[in-house]
C-alpha cells in the first residue's frame, strides 16, 4: 500500500500513522468513562473508516482527518468526540 502524507496545521507534511489517529481516538474514549474494550471498537471503526477514506488520496490535510474522527466518534459517543475536539485546544 502507498504511503499517505499528511499536511499538518504549521504546513509540514507527515507520512499517515493509523496509530497515532488510533491513540488519540482512544484517549478521548477513556477520558468520557468508556470501557477500554468498547473504546477499542470504537476506535478501530473510526481508524477503518478514516484509512478507507483517504486511500485513494496522497496527501490529505490532518485538518480532514481531525474533522472526520470527530464526526464518526459523535456517532458513537457524544462525550467521547467532545474530548476528542477540545484536546487539539488545550494539546
Amino acid at each position: 500500500m502507498d504511503k499517505k502524507c499528511i499536511i499538518k496545521r504549521k504546513g509540514h507534511e507527515e507520512e499517515f500513522d493509523e496509530r497515532k489517529l488510533y491513540a488519540s481516538c482512544y484517549s478521548s474514549c477513556i477520558n468520557a468513562d468508556i470501557s477500554p474494550k468498547k473504546a477499542e471498537k470504537i476506535c478501530d471503526k473510526v481508524a477503518k473508516q478514516i484509512k478507507a477514506e483517504i486511500s485513494s488520496k496522497k496527501c490529505v490535510a490532518s485538518d480532514f482527518i481531525f474533522k472526520k474522527a470527530a464526526e464518526l466518534l459523535e456517532k458513537h459517543d457524544k462525550n467521547a468526540a467532545f474530548m476528542y475536539k477540545t484536546h487539539r485546544d488545550i494539546s
